[in-house]
């Protein structure tokens, strides 16, 4: 299933900064960036699960902000986008 995860995180003193870096690192792991706090991570539940559970250890729920949105596995009929697209689709073939 296709599941955007988006944050926003307070980057106003330190920790605020080391724990944007936690959550853009663990996201990596799940997916590709699409914009700047925005991910699209092609997933089954168990790992939508763990990456949940990894990320909600990370913030900081008094000033930050984190979206999950299932898209399911029908996704490619519920995206638009316009404009420059630097991503590629993770499901189809790649030549290296």
């Amino acid at each position: 299933m296709l599941v955007l995860i988006c944050y926003d995180v307070n980057t106003e003193t330190k920790e605020g900064r080391s724990r944007l870096r936690k959550i853009a690192k663990e996201c990596v792991n799940y997916g590709q960036r699409v914009q700047n706090s925005v991910f699209e991570c092609h997933i089954d539940e168990a790992k939508f699960r763990e990456v949940k559970e990894k990320m909600l250890q990370i913030i900081d729920n008094n000033s930050d902000s984190l979206r999950f949105y299932r898209l399911g596995n029908h996704y490619k009929n519920k995206i638009e986008y316009y404009g420059v697209d630097t991503s590629f689709d993770v499901t189809d073939t790649l030549i290296l």
